[in-house]
């Protein structure tokens, strides 16, 4: 075994610049740690493109090397390994929490100047565990692959996977599994639990710092603003508004959205009991332990804004000096998410429509098609990728009375355009997808590579993944959901 404290110096440095502006914060945001032994580490996968998107070279590294360095045995020279703080309302309820099963070992600079985290999900202990064992099974973390990867395909900002590797070492949930740990790159991992965890200590120079910080990192235009605490709020709530209108624009439910997992950064974060809505269904929610159905798909914008209530509550101190006031300025903040998500959430499904101007009546299009679509059951990507044809299915479904009729204000409206209808309906393509990750696709792959050490499947369905808005000769097979889909039940891994 590679000694866990070594580095792969001995193989060049592939390309790796640690900044780790993090773990020059005060202390009390973090706590140092080092991933746990694994007793025989093996590459699962290894993305390729993202690699090279940051500058990094791991061609002539052996796999045995490889391995090594995506398990934590082998750190990178400059790697700096940490444990964040934070907290979390979880299903409503306030919990302090941290990096039970992950660390992050430093702050990458890529070629074009950006800073992201490299972070191992599943590599062991930490001083924030809680009796928990910081471990991960390989199916888990093939899941945040690939949903991670999708997101990022079909445009989404998301954290993203660069590696899966399996530890040699099981791990026990539900059954004995494989370990495994990811190798997550973000934008940051600073979340509104991040705040919430120095707001609860009542550590107000502390929070400033966090504050700064994370401007300085995320949207330093607004670091020499007079108001600057008030505008890096707004900043945040636009970005996720814009986020969980993409999210709903392709059917897209995330199982846990608890203050921990929503990312300063407005980037998708955590892709434990997460799936993508076929049949339209405003209720769907997929998560096995969300019972009272609190992040399904329709909750999803209302959720965001309660989150964002919880993020305001921790900047009051820096809003204003007199308390009253702090509360009345932020108050007045939240009270534009509404409207704010509205209007990314319209101008997104104008364009799905093929609609690029605005026009009085595109609101109650819209509705209209949607509630045809759950009184027929319809599937969303597939009845807007059909939409999107130049000639339009002859499918049963869309012969219903109810859908043509909306199908002939739709095509009046169009006529507003004043462009090609072969113009339209192309853009129409490059904006609504031919393939999602269908969820039993997703699990005939895990399946696969977790049950036989199949990884084919796992690669085909990537390949195909990776360009959602090309219909291939084999779409057909992708495009097709479930039968059974409504009783899809997602779960944590954890």
């Amino acid at each position: 075994m590679v000694d866990v404290s070594g580095s792969i110096d001995d193989h060049g440095s592939m390309g790796w610049r640690f900044d780790n502006t993090y773990a020059r914060l005060p202390g009390v945001l973090f706590a140092p740690a080092r991933p746990a032994a694994a007793s025989d580490p093996r590459l699962v996968i290894l993305n390729q493109r993202l690699a090279a998107d940051l500058g990094l070279d791991f061609q002539g590294v052996s796999p045995e090397a490889t391995a090594s360095l995506f398990s934590g045995q082998a750190l990178p020279p400059g790697a700096e390994p940490i444990a964040q703080a934070y907290a979390g309302h979880q299903y409503g309820h306030f919990t302090m929490l941290g990096d039970g099963r992950a660390i992050l070992i430093g702050e990458h600079r890529t070629p074009s100047g950006r800073l992201v985290d490299i972070q191992l999900k599943g590599s062991g202990q930490t001083p924030f565990s809680r009796r928990g064992d910081g471990r991960a099974a390989l199916g888990p973390m093939l899941r945040e692959y690939i949903i991670s990867e999708a997101m990022s395909a079909l445009g989404i900002p998301t954290t993203r996977s660069l590696a899966v590797v399996t530890t040699g070492d099981p791990v026990y949930r539900e059954t004995t599994r494989n370990g495994a740990i990811l190798t997550r790159v973000a934008a940051s991992h600073v979340r509104v639990g991040t705040f919430e965890y120095i707001a609860a200590r009542g550590d107000e120079s502390n929070l400033r710092w966090l504050a700064d910080y994370t401007i300085g990192r995320h949207y330093p235009e607004l670091a020499e603003s007079p108001d600057r605490y008030l505008q890096f709020f707004r900043a945040v709530m636009h970005r996720q508004a814009s986020l969980i209108a993409r999210w709903q624009h392709v059917g897209f439910i995330h199982g846990v959205m608890n203050t921990d997992n929503m990312a300063i950064s407005g980037e998708t974060i955590d892709y434990g009991p997460c799936a993508f809505m076929n049949a339209y269904r405003p209720e769907t929610v997929f998560s096995s332990i969300d019972h009272s159905g609190r992040y399904a798909y329709r909750n999803q914008p209302a959720i965001a804004q309660w989150n964002l209530t919880r993020f305001a509550e921790t900047l009051i101190p820096l809003l204003a000096v007199e308390q009253e006031q702090a509360i009345s300025i932020a108050t007045e903040a939240l009270g534009e998410f509404p409207t704010l998500f509205e209007h990314y959430w319209l101008e997104g499904m104008r364009a799905k429509l093929g609609l690029q101007s605005a026009g009085e009546g595109d609101r109650e299009l819209i509705q209209s098609l949607l509630n045809w679509m759950q009184q027929a059951g319809a599937d969303l990507t597939n009845t807007f990728r059909d939409l999107s044809a130049e000639t339009l299915a002859t499918a049963d479904l869309y012969q219903a009375p109810l859908f043509q009729a909306w199908y002939a204000n739709w095509q009046l409206r169009l006529n507003q355009e004043n462009r090609p209808r072969l113009e339209i309906y192309d853009g129409m393509r490059r904006i609504n997808p031919a393939v999602i990750p269908r969820n039993h696709l997703v699990e005939a792959a895990l399946a696969a590579a977790e049950g036989q050490g199949d990884l084919s499947v796992l690669h085909h369905l990537l390949s195909v993944l990776a360009t959602p808005f090309e219909a291939g000769p084999d779409s057909a097979l992708y495009q097709q959901p479930s039968p059974d889909d409504g009783n899809y039940r997602t779960f944590c891994g954890t």
